[in-house]
């Protein structure tokens, strides 16, 4: 099933990242931002949950413009199962009900495992575009 992740998840879906999401080159992921976001919008973090195990999640954010597409995540032995497709595809339709035109997706170059799963789903590397970042202080 999948679903928007429930407030009594969050520490669950943040280990679940630590074993199961590309986590090189980001910043780590803190409880007080993943909260925040569930506050801002309780239906942007997606999990993909069989009977009682978090098995996926996706974060499908959106900004009133923009469809963005965060921390999509498999448990590596339910991987090739098509969760992952599943999750792109939920959070698509929550975008299209939102009124959303175009979804972007954040992947590492180096993550050839994702760039299969986003490259199954549709997506396409846009060569026009680099990603700028600049770390805030705390």
């Amino acid at each position: 099933m999948i679903r928007p992740a429930l407030t009594d998840e969050l520490d669950e879906v943040l280990a679940f990242w630590q074993i199961a999401a590309e986590n090189d080159n980001r910043p780590a992921d803190r409880h007080a931002a993943l909260a925040a976001l569930h506050l801002r919008d309780p239906d942007a973090l997606l999990v993909a949950v069989d009977v009682d195990e978090i098995v996926g999640t996706v974060i499908a954010g959106w900004d009133g413009w923009r469809c963005h597409l965060y921390r999509l995540a498999v448990a590596p032995h339910r991987r090739r199962q098509g969760i992952g497709r599943r999750l792109i595809a939920a959070a698509e339709e929550r975008f299209r009900v939102l009124g959303g035109s175009r979804a972007d997706a954040m992947v590492l170059d180096d993550n050839a495992d994702a760039h299969a799963a986003w490259s199954a789903a549709g997506y396409r590397r846009q060569a026009e575009w680099s990603r700028w970042v600049k770390p805030l202080p705390e």
